[in-house]
């Protein structure tokens, strides 16, 4: 496992996403609703069955890191029930390493960003007979900063009720706009792009990383 650390430079800046960028592998089988719904309790325990599942398919030495990331990580905020989870590999571009184990899971490999810090992005159906939300796996190398700025999003938002507030509103707006609209999860997140850069350059402040 590398020792580097992403510079604060990185850390603190905005991935601007160009869909014509993005390497698209296959298309979802099923489309999660955009729905915002009441913390539910479950989600930690489902990331741990989530957890589970990658560890017993990849092993420690190929899995570097598991992370419960996104709302769903965060207690006491409202989120579409897709459990989001980052999962740091050694080698990105060695998909034979870590791809085919993840999909023999049940992990669809959806699409690969290059300029996004080499993201490659998996999702997982969920299991309604047993109670399971999907997932959304997002594979970075380990020393990405996007796994840092989304560790200080689910502190902050966390530990400051007025921002989870703010942004539990965002999203239900968001998500209400984009059901009408007819609109893709990308669009979604597209709406509520700006509200989560002002609040992790709140954070990123707070922390010291931004004047």
């Amino acid at each position: 496992m590398t020792n580097a650390t992403p510079s604060r430079e990185d850390i603190v800046k905005h991935y601007v996403f160009d869909p014509e960028k993005l390497e698209r592998v296959s298309y979802r089988k099923v489309n999660p609703p955009l729905t915002i719904v009441e913390p539910d309790p479950t989600w930690p325990a489902q990331f741990e069955l989530l957890k589970a599942r990658i560890l017993a398919a990849l092993g420690s030495g190929t899995a570097l890191f598991v992370h419960h990331v996104g709302s769903t990580s965060v207690p006491g905020l409202p989120a579409k029930a897709i459990v989001d989870v980052d999962l740091g590999v050694a080698d990105i571009a060695d998909e034979a390493s870590y791809a085919p184990q993840l999909e023999a899971a049940g992990f669809q490999f959806l699409a690969r960003e290059p300029l996004w810090w080499n993201h490659r992005f998996f999702c997982w159906d969920g299991d309604r007979e047993r109670g399971l939300c999907p997932a959304h796996l997002h594979v970075w190398p380990p020393d990405s900063p996007e796994v840092v700025r989304h560790g200080i999003m689910k502190e902050w938002l966390a530990t400051h009720p007025d921002e989870r507030e703010l942004y539990a509103r965002v999203k239900r707006e968001a998500a209400d706009r984009s059901s009408k609209e007819g609109e893709t999860m990308m669009q979604y997140n597209l709406r509520k792009e700006q509200v989560i850069r002002e609040i992790l350059e709140r954070a990123f402040r707070h922390k010291g990383y931004l004047p």
